[in-house]
């Protein structure tokens, strides 16, 4: 078992790490693309959504408070092939997420410091994979407190970002607003489809359920984590978003993020303050490292609970001197670093969007089983969650769920071999 060092600050702050980085400094400029100001109304109703999976996930990981999140409870609750798929795309999705954070890190970082990006990416984005590798091996506690470090600075940037605009929003930025749907938009599609981007935003919180074996008392502090965790998230994307919105418009917004993917940025230029763009450039590279710090723990634990179950190598299951599962954590690594190295990862949101809605659909699933004296919370809550993600995923671009449903096949495929290969593994509990 992992040693239980995290309280509710520590857990929370983790899921602040996970969350509050691509979502809030780019995704917002995307989904603007697709509904334009309408976007408010799709953060909040990601929220909703996100918040009904939240429930699910607390009650799960309350009950079940191992390391794997969805993975486990799918075997516990469900089956071994609806678990396995719960692991299985979170490892696609999040590898190349985790990756596609390495290269935002260079990025950012490289036009921080007046680097030439294209020479530099590559290097920077493997040099801070091995880094944050290394420091997760040092196990959860200093992980815990660096990512505190990274999360503070990040928040205290947007915070900036924030009262810097409200003047401007108030004063004229409102006219920006409107108008809700624009033309150029492509209607109710539009909506739903930047609702289900924005929904991946929120799902950072998960970390918390998947570390569930390393939270001190996990059926009370893993709750109010996850829900502090996503008040705290959707407070701050409906303020970023209105102030960015109310800046540029949401016409300039979406072709400043397809331009550059820096909006935040851009819209921090077109407030006035000279000071404010290195503020939220400070906050971008801060926010990218607390992203690949979150998805090489959330990888590594995933990782630790498939081996555990014999889905990968027993070796993976194998806890190290500092108590962590240290040939996941390198596995992890050096797969996100060799993603990294190719330098032409482009992962979509859409991509993440559908196989995350997957994820969560088998979340509320397994909620569902729930005995009834481990239920914290009504059976209505994740109904609705599993209606909400099932609804959701299928409006993300047939390209992308027809290339999800591809690689599910390949990981079932896989599953059938591994299953007879370690069979006989031990299944630490």
């Amino acid at each position: 078992m992992l040693k239980r060092e995290l309280g509710v600050f520590g857990a929370t702050m983790l899921g602040l790490g996970a969350m509050v980085g691509t979502g809030v400094f780019v995704s917002i400029g995307v989904a603007a693309g697709a509904a334009g100001s309408a976007v408010l109304f799709a953060i909040v109703l990601a929220a909703l959504v996100a918040a009904c999976n939240a429930l699910s996930s607390a009650q799960l990981a309350a009950s079940h408070a191992v390391s794997g999140g969805t993975y486990e409870y799918g075997y516990r609750y469900l089956n071994h092939w609806l678990g396995f798929t719960a692991g299985w795309m979170f490892l696609c999705a999040k590898s190349a997420s985790a990756a596609t954070a390495a290269l935002g890190f260079a990025g950012y970082f490289s036009r921080l410091i007046g680097l030439d990006a294209s020479a530099a990416m590559t290097g920077l984005a493997t040099g801070a994979v091995a880094l944050l590798t290394a420091l997760v091996l040092l196990g959860i506690r200093r992980s815990s407190w660096t990512n505190a470090v990274i999360v503070s600075i990040t928040l205290a940037a947007l915070g900036l970002f924030v009262l810097a605009g409200v003047p401007r929003l108030a004063a004229a930025g409102a006219g920006n607003l409107l108008p809700l749907l624009p033309a150029e938009t492509d209607g109710a599609r539009g909506f739903l489809y930047a609702t289900a981007l924005m929904f991946v935003a929120y799902t950072g919180y998960a970390r918390i359920a998947t570390l569930g074996e390393e939270v001190k008392d996990p059926r009370t502090h893993i709750p109010r984590a996850i829900v502090a965790t996503l008040i705290v998230t959707a407070v701050l994307y409906v303020a970023v978003a209105a102030v960015a919105l109310g800046s540029l418009g949401a016409e300039r917004l979406a072709a400043v993020t397809a331009e550059t993917a820096t909006p935040l940025e851009a819209a921090a230029r077109g407030l006035g303050f000279p000071w404010l763009a290195m503020v939220v450039a400070v906050g971008s590279v801060t926010a990218m490292l607390g992203v690949l710090l979150n998805l090489i723990l959330g990888l590594s634990r995933v990782a630790l609970a498939m081996g555990r179950q014999g889905d990968l190598p027993p070796a993976f299951a194998r806890l190290g001197r500092s108590g962590t599962p240290t040939a996941a954590v390198l596995g992890a690594g050096t797969v996100i670093a060799a993603l990294a190295f190719a330098g032409g990862v482009e992962t979509t949101w859409a991509f993440s969007a559908f196989t995350v809605l997957v994820y969560y659909a088998l979340t509320n699933l397994a909620a569902l089983r729930l005995p009834a004296e481990a239920r914290l919370y009504p059976r209505a809550v994740a109904v609705a969650g599993l209606v909400a993600c099932s609804f959701l995923a299928f409006w993300v671009p047939a390209t992308i769920w027809l290339t999800g449903v591809a690689l599910l096949g390949a990981g079932l495929l896989w599953h059938v071999i591994a299953r007879r290969r370690w069979s006989g593994a031990t299944r630490a509990r």
